[in-house]
């Protein structure tokens, strides 16, 4: 196995490598620094504004190719991604931002694999059933709504309970904006104020992630349990809870491990509206903050992150369907 991930790794490099590339050429043909400080006032100095870009190596009287040289060199050499227009640096942004997206990700994608995976079995075995038609509908509401959607209407919902419980009670239960707030001064308050402001984004991602998963899982789980190895295994004598759990959720489970392998990365950077919604300074607000502040340095940091976590998701796939799928073998 070792020998099989080694060679996957190495083709993964050199696909990471050549599209990192190609994205440091689009991303300075197309994005205009340079067009930030137009209009300025007072005007920046044009001697001053081509030392900042030059410092940053962004300077357009340098060809694309001496640019790359250089990002290139410093990147393998000094492990420096370069800064922004504004001069902030890249390294920093990406390992703080890495870990506030993690904190936000993690949580969320695991209780969405768990509830979506259990949610399809359980409407699965329930075909048809009052329980089976009640998930379906609710499933077809959430998948139908934008996620902005969703984290407006968590948002309001929340901010309707503060009011009525500080009205009441003089407390607020939720706090939502940003990774922190006001801690109060028991023991203890700063880990619960961090666990306030995690509750509701944790939800939104939860809600989204299981919505999907569960509908794909129940319609693998189906596809399974009307298999002739299923009615093979109860024909000799296995119950059906015995036959569902040792052959049909194992078969069905297969292609949920390679969605689940490459999910998880990919969350990362594809929580782009619930970071924003709930102002939380992630990788994936960072992505959209890197184009929009034409950070060519940034753009291309971000699309690194997010390959080598797609080329961990495509070697964690599959040690995960060798795992569960016995006819497959890593050799």
């Amino acid at each position: 196995m070792l020998k099989y991930i080694l060679r996957r790794t190495a083709n993964y490099i050199i696909l990471l490598f050549i599209a990192v590339s190609g994205t440091f050429f689009l991303a300075t043909a197309c994005l205009n620094p340079y067009s930030l400080y137009v209009g300025r006032q007072p005007p920046i100095d044009p001697q001053v504004l081509e030392n900042m870009m030059a410092r940053c190596n962004l300077s357009r009287q340098v060809s694309i190719l001496e640019k790359y040289w250089t990002w290139l060199t410093n990147v393998l050499f000094h492990w420096n991604w370069g800064c922004s227009p504004a001069g902030a640096f890249v390294n920093d942004e990406i390992s703080r931002r890495m870990w506030i997206s993690l904190r936000l990700v993690l949580i969320g994608t695991i209780l969405g694999i768990v509830i979506g995976v259990a949610l399809g079995v359980w409407a699965a075995v329930r075909q048809y059933k009052v329980g089976d038609r009640i998930y379906t509908v609710l499933a077809m509401v959430s998948l139908s709504m934008p996620t902005v959607v969703i984290a407006v209407v968590i948002m309001v919902t929340a901010t309707k309970i503060n009011n009525w419980t500080g009205s009441a009670f003089g407390v607020r239960l939720f706090q939502f904006i940003g990774i922190s707030g006001n801690a109060g001064n028991y023991p203890g308050a700063v880990f619960v104020n961090y666990l306030n402001h995690l509750l509701l984004p944790t939800i939104v991602l939860t809600i989204i992630e299981a919505t999907y998963l569960s509908r794909m899982q129940r319609n693998l789980m189906l596809d399974a349990l009307g298999a002739d190895f299923v009615r093979t295994a109860r024909a000799k004598g296995l119950t059906r809870q015995v036959a569902v759990r040792r052959h049909a959720l194992r078969t069905a489970l297969i292609p949920i491990g390679t969605q689940v392998a490459f999910s998880i990365p990919l969350m990362f950077t594809g929580a782009v509206i619930t970071e924003s919604v709930f102002n939380w300074q992630g990788i994936g607000k960072y992505m959209v903050d890197t184009i929009t502040k034409m950070d060519v340095n940034g753009v291309v940091a971000v699309t690194a992150f997010a390959g080598v976590l797609v080329c961990i998701g495509a070697i964690l796939s599959d040690i995960i369907v060798s795992a569960l799928d016995p006819r497959v073998r890593l050799s």
